[in-house]
C-alpha cells in the first residue's frame, strides 16, 4: 500500500514515468477502516502472488527514487506544491508506521523477537487531579497560503472561544480505570449509549482490549511480554469505554476545542507551539517519535506541563475527545487525495488529539488531527475527563 499510493500520488507528476501495473496500482491504492472489528471479504486466492507484489514494490521504489533524484523539482508537472506532495507521501508512511504497531501488538507474543526496554516504572506515586482552565479562546487549524505543512482537514485557521473548565491534570491511569472495572462499569448499563451498550454486549468486552485477568489480578499486554499492570501507566482504551468511565466519574471528554486551550493556551491569551513552549520537543518531555513500544508513568514528564500546568498532553498516548471529525469552515479537500478527509466526516468518527510513543515528532504540531472510530480499541489512545 505505502509504494502504490507513492506511486499513484507521484508518478503522473514525475516525466518519464509510465504505468506499468494499473491492476494492482489499484488495489493497493486504499487501507481500510474498519467498522466494528470488520474486515474485507476476500480470500487469499483473490490475491496476487507474493513473489508478485514484491516485485511491484520493489520497482515502484526503484522507479520513483531513480525518478526524484534526477528530477529538478522546480520543473515539476501540474499545480500542486512538490513539498506538499512530498510531506503528504513521507507524513502518510510515518501514520502507517504507527497504525502497523497496533497489528503487531495483537500478534501472539512468541511471534515476535523481543527488545529489552526500560524497567516498568520509576515516576512517584500519582495524585490524580483536575485544573481550572480560565475562559479564553484557541486556535484551530492552519492558515491558508502559510508555509507550514498540513493535511486539508486542518484549513482553516479560525478562533473559538472556550469558556472556562476543569480538565485532568494527567491521563486517567490504569489505576484509575481499574477502580471503574471493579465498580462494574462494563455492567452498569446506564453508563452506556443504548448502541454502545449493544456492542459491549456483543463482543462481550468487559476490561480493555491490553489487559488480562490472571490468578495474581490483572496483566497488562505489551509489545512484547505480559507484566503485571503497571497501575500508573494511561490506560488505553476506545471512545465509548473513555465516555462511560467519565460518566461513571462524574465529568465528560473534553472537546477538541477545550484541549486545544488546555494544551497550547495561556493566561495571556497567546498560544505556544508546543505545550510546553515554542522549543521544539526533546526526551524530557515524552515519549514519541518511535522512542519506546510501551507508554510510561503519567507523571514521568513533568517539563512537559502546558501554561496551566496538564502534563503529558503530547506523548505517551493519543487522548479522546467529544468531537465528532468535522471540516473547518473554508475546507477544501486536496485536489490530488479528494477521500483523505472528506470520506471520513460522517458523524462516526472522533477526534484524538496529542500522540504516542509510537507517533512521529511531526505530527506533534498544533494543527494536527487525528481521528478514529468510537469503538474501535487498538489506537493508542487514552484520555482524562473535563467537568465544566
Amino acid at each position: 500500500h505505502l509504494e502504490a499510493f507513492d506511486w499513484n500520488l507521484l508518478q503522473p507528476r514525475l516525466r518519464g514515468l509510465k504505468v506499468f501495473d494499473a491492476t494492482l496500482d489499484r488495489l493497493f491504492a486504499f487501507g481500510i477502516d474498519p467498522v466494528d472489528g470488520g474486515l474485507p471479504a476476500d480470500q487469499v486466492r483473490d490475491w496476487p502472488a507474493k513473489s508478485e507484489v514484491e516485485a511491484y514494490s520493489a520497482r515502484v521504489r526503484a522507479s520513483l527514487d531513480g525518478s526524484l533524484a534526477a528530477s529538478d523539482l522546480s520543473d515539476w508537472s501540474g499545480d500542486e506544491s512538490p513539498t506538499v506532495l512530498l510531506n503528504v507521501a513521507i507524513e502518510h508512511r510515518l501514520m502507517h508506521a504507527e497504525t502497523l504497531a497496533y497489528m503487531l501488538h495483537q500478534l501472539p507474543l512468541g511471534k515476535m523477537q523481543r527488545e529489552l526496554q526500560a524497567p516498568v516504572s520509576s515516576a512517584a506515586p500519582v495524585k490524580p487531579g483536575m485544573i481550572v482552565i480560565p475562559s479564553g479562546t484557541c486556535t484551530l487549524g492552519l492558515p491558508c497560503g502559510g508555509a507550514a505543512f498540513g493535511w486539508d482537514n486542518e484549513f482553516e485557521s479560525h478562533k473559538v472561544d472556550v469558556p472556562s473548565f476543569a480538565i485532568d491534570k494527567y491521563k486517567v491511569t490504569n489505576g484509575q480505570y481499574l477502580e471503574f472495572v471493579r465498580a462494574g462499569g462494563y455492567r452498569d448499563r446506564s453508563l452506556w449509549t443504548e448502541g454502545d451498550w449493544d456492542w459491549i454486549q456483543r463482543q462481550q468486552i468487559a476490561h480493555p482490549i491490553f489487559w488480562a485477568p490472571n490468578d495474581a489480578g490483572w496483566s497488562l499486554r505489551t509489545m512484547f511480554e505480559e507484566i503485571p499492570l503497571p497501575l500508573d501507566w494511561p490506560v488505553y482504551v476506545s471512545h465509548v469505554e473513555a465516555s462511560a468511565y467519565a460518566r461513571w466519574a462524574g465529568g465528560r471528554l473534553p472537546t477538541e476545542a477545550e484541549w486545544q486551550r488546555a494544551c497550547y493556551g495561556t493566561r495571556a491569551s497567546d498560544e505556544r507551539e508546543f505545550a510546553w513552549g515554542d522549543d521544539a520537543p526533546r526526551p524530557e518531555h515524552g515519549y514519541f517519535e518511535f522512542e519506546r513500544w510501551d507508554p510510561w508513568p503519567v507523571n514521568a514528564f513533568p517539563k512537559s506541563a502546558s501554561a496551566f500546568g496538564v502534563e503529558g498532553m503530547l506523548a505517551n498516548g493519543w487522548e479522546w475527545t467529544s468531537s465528532l471529525f468535522e471540516p473547518f469552515p473554508g475546507f477544501r479537500p486536496f485536489p490530488f487525495y479528494q477521500g483523505y478527509s472528506a470520506n471520513f466526516f460522517d458523524g462516526k468518527h472522533f477526534v484524538i488529539k496529542g500522540g504516542s510513543t509510537r507517533t512521529a515528532q511531526c505530527m506533534l504540531r498544533r494543527s494536527f488531527r487525528n481521528w478514529f472510530q468510537p469503538h474501535y480499541q487498538y489506537v493508542y489512545a487514552g484520555f482524562r475527563c473535563a467537568r465544566g
